[in-house]
């Protein structure tokens, strides 16, 4: 008998349904953007004649000045918002730093429009206010979006329902991180399997969304799981192993008999490093300025909890494998270090990690601390030395560095961050390959807009205290 090969009819039909969903997503989107749009140009406009020292009036000269430019700007927002993947699927979307950059793209495309078109601007400082506070009431538009189109789905508990495939030991820990809250793309794990030899049996006893395949498995094995999935219309991702993470980073060698590929280490050089630099040195005296009384506040709290000194300084391992000394707020009794033997048998981390949820060592005001990541602020003064960045690999304990496998180390030909993707993907919950991942992920995927969405992620991820101990 022949073999059943649904494509034609299961296919087409998720394929029509996944096109009319994105479509009615794409078009609520344009609709919060539009009006974001319209309240950030006004806003921008009434701050231009509060400056002036005149009184705006709903519907007056502003909205007049308002509609004479809105079709301009909203078709070119719209398409280099599209662009920029500001409209692409929900787990794919770019976030606030890319919406930034958008929005500031827009903004020199119209003032050169306006300009080689003859248009007398009486100022251009409304150009970046109308910017930066377009931005924020699009962002806010957008999160409402979010939160209310995340809160519809699970009341309707619309979930991909996926298979997991691959080596037994990595499987666990796999649907634990695909299972996270918070995540973008909602997973319901209906089972695992090991064996590509099990996987028909197991697509036609499940109605399946997905099948989620542990990178470690052969060419010939990825293939005939793919041309099987396919057959059933079930899509197929890979969760890729750090090699993978690396070849994506690759530069094609000409010339040769068979195709090759320069794996390129994972680091920033020339340019990449003097705007990254530049960004954390001007972000980082910011920050210390203004953070200034909680400084003052939580070394008061510190020194008043417990005895020993305000600040904890540490060896840490930095850009080259060179040790630093890295500031914290002590968080710890002043035994601690002495304690550390007696509780390996009782660490709750993977690999190379040490981490204890309720770490005997820590004191009340150091468990608050760590909970919201405060004790981390002296890393500003890190920062501003020239020893971190605001945003890459975060630095390890001499203890778990010296645990590292030789494959780890690539995360140190930058400089470790303050914050990361470890930070915003789950921080101490996630296995330390998986953590090192993410790593190379951000190292391949770099760009300034990227380190400000990290940042910006940070905030609702030390809010919410998620793997946080």
């Amino acid at each position: 008998m022949r073999p059943r090969d649904i494509r034609a009819i299961r296919l087409v039909r998720r394929r029509a349904v996944s096109a009319l969903t994105s479509l009615t997503a794409t078009a609520v989107l344009v609709g919060f953007d539009l009006c974001g749009l319209i309240a950030g140009l006004y806003a921008a406009l009434s701050l231009r004649e509060l400056y002036r020292g005149a009184t705006p009036v709903l519907w007056s000269s502003i909205w007049a000045t308002e509609t004479d430019w809105l079709p301009f700007l909203a078709l070119v927002m719209v398409l280099v918002f599209s662009r920029a993947g500001l409209y692409g699927p929900r787990e794919r979307r770019a976030g606030f730093g890319s919406l930034l950059g958008s929005l500031t793209l827009v903004g020199v495309l119209t003032v050169a429009f306006a300009v080689g078109a003859g248009h007398h601007f009486s100022t251009y400082g409304a150009v970046p206010t109308a910017i930066v506070l377009t931005a924020v009431a699009i962002g806010v538009l957008r999160i409402g979006y979010d939160a209310a189109a995340r809160f519809v789905l699970r009341l309707a508990q619309v979930r991909r329902r996926a298979l997991l495939l691959g080596d037994s030991g990595a499987l666990e820990l796999l649907g634990q991180a695909l299972s996270q809250d918070g995540s973008r793309r909602e997973y319901d794990v209906v089972g695992t399997v090991d064996s590509p030899a099990q996987l028909a049996d197991a697509i036609r006893g499940n109605d399946l969304d997905e099948i989620v395949v542990d990178g470690s498995l052969g060419e010939q094995d990825l293939l005939d799981i793919v041309v099987e999935a396919h057959r059933e219309a079930v899509r197929v991702v890979i969760a890729p192993t750090a090699g993978e993470m690396l070849a994506r980073r690759g530069r094609y060698v000409p010339g040769q008999a068979v195709p090759l590929y320069e794996l390129r280490p994972p680091a920033f050089a020339g340019a990449e490093w003097l705007v990254k630099r530049a960004f954390d040195y001007s972000v980082a005296v910011l920050l210390v300025v203004v953070s200034a009384p909680l400084f003052l506040l939580v070394a008061l709290s510190v020194k008043l909890s417990s005895r020993g000194p305000v600040l904890y300084v540490c060896r840490r391992i930095g850009l080259e494998e060179q040790e630093f000394r890295m500031f914290k707020f002590r968080t710890m009794y002043l035994d601690a270090a002495q304690r550390q033997d007696e509780l390996e048998s009782e660490n709750e981390a993977d690999g190379a990690l040490f981490k204890l949820r309720r770490d005997p060592r820590v004191t009340p005001v150091g468990a608050f601390l760590r909970r919201f990541s405060l004790d981390e602020l002296p890393q500003l003064f890190n920062v501003l030395r020239g020893e971190m960045s605001l945003v890459g690999p975060r630095p390890l304990p001499m203890r778990d560095y010296r645990r590292l496998e030789p494959w780890h180390r690539k995360r140190y030909l930058v400089l470790p961050g303050m914050t990361g993707l470890w930070q915003v993907s789950g921080r101490s919950d996630l296995t330390f390959d998986r953590l090192v991942r993410l790593d190379f992920h951000y190292l391949e995927t770099w760009s300034i807009w990227l380190d400000v969405s990290i940042l910006l992620r940070t905030i609702p991820a030390v809010v919410a205290k998620r793997g946080a101990y």
